[in-house]
């Protein structure tokens, strides 16, 4: 039970890591389309990139998985930067940006869905400014594990600071152990599963245990029907009984002056019906026979006759 408790996880983990990796590009990668991203502002900001990508896209943070971005407006390649939160912050404190709230994983293009514009009238161009980690003209590229648990953002905006953006985007995955990690996958839960059916298969049948509850006077008859001269012998062949051929009967009170016996004779047959039980049996009840009184006793009130 154990090896497939740990087995069949394994393989349907594998299952689901061989069916995404059929999905991927020629070279490896796994790309996608964003939806075009419109606002008046003229930045668009990720407030904490190593959060989304946490919470939407978890793979893109394992191992050494790196991440491209390309963003393009209408009027050529746009500028893409990573900087500090704190940093970027100030820095677009009086310039009118959006922030993504949320990046959905879904079939086709996926959906960016973006906070209201701030307000603001100052212009900020990014080349030139000394605080961004990682920066590109069109496209942008890094492992998200080299920089986790970093609060870094990253902005979006035309490479002169000019507001109206239109964006497309696009982003591409690459992670070298994706398929060697789905191909482990599936050979360790098969092993694993064929083991625990192997090992179902071969174990030892463990005897049943049988409780037998008996009168004690009925206990020397138990035995012999066993096999074994004692209750203590039980497990151990002995020779054959040499009681008398007898039965185990229910043990019940007596009429006055009448003895019955626990064990009785083993009838001839089986009866099938109470007009075949053996006329001197006793079936009255209650079994103890009414005491006789040694004289009549006159009631109380006169009866009528």
């Amino acid at each position: 039970m154990l090896l497939l408790t740990v087995g069949i996880p394994a393989l349907l983990a594998g299952a689901g890591l061989w069916l995404a990796a059929r999905h991927a590009d020629p070279d490896g990668g796994f790309a996608a389309r964003f939806e075009t991203v419109r606002t008046p502002a003229r930045a668009v900001v990720v407030s904490d990139v190593d959060a989304l990508l946490r919470a939407e896209a978890p793979v893109a943070r394992a191992g050494q998985a790196r991440l491209r971005l390309t963003a393009r407006t209408a009027d050529g390649p746009a500028f893409l930067g990573l900087a500090p939160t704190d940093q970027v912050r100030r820095w677009l404190a009086d310039v009118p940006h959006a922030t993504v709230r949320r990046v959905a994983l879904a079939r086709g293009s996926l959906p960016v869905r973006l906070d209201p514009a701030t307000a603001g009238t100052a212009a900020a161009v990014p080349l030139g400014q000394d605080f961004w980690v990682r920066e590109g003209i069109g496209a942008l590229e890094w492992s998200p594990a080299e920089l986790a648990d970093r609060s870094l953002s990253l902005v979006v905006m035309r490479p002169d600071g000019r507001a109206d953006l239109a964006l497309d985007l696009r982003a591409e995955l690459r992670a070298g152990w994706f398929p060697g990690v789905a191909w482990a996958l599936l050979a360790g839960g098969t092993l694993l599963v064929v083991l625990a059916v192997v090992l179902l298969l071969l174990r030892p049948v463990r005897p049943r245990e049988v409780v037998f509850v008996v009168e004690p006077d009925q206990v020397p008859v138990l035995a012999g029907r066993l096999g074994v001269s004692s209750l203590s012998g039980l497990g151990q062949r002995s020779e054959p009984s040499t009681l008398p051929d007898r039965q185990l009967v229910s043990v019940g009170s007596a009429p006055t002056g009448r003895s019955r016996a626990a064990i009785g004779p083993v009838p001839s047959r089986r009866p099938v019906s109470l007009a075949d039980l053996p006329a001197d049996a006793d079936w009255s009840w209650p079994p103890v026979a009414a005491a006789e009184t040694p004289r009549p006793v006159r009631p109380a009130t006169p009866v009528d006759e």
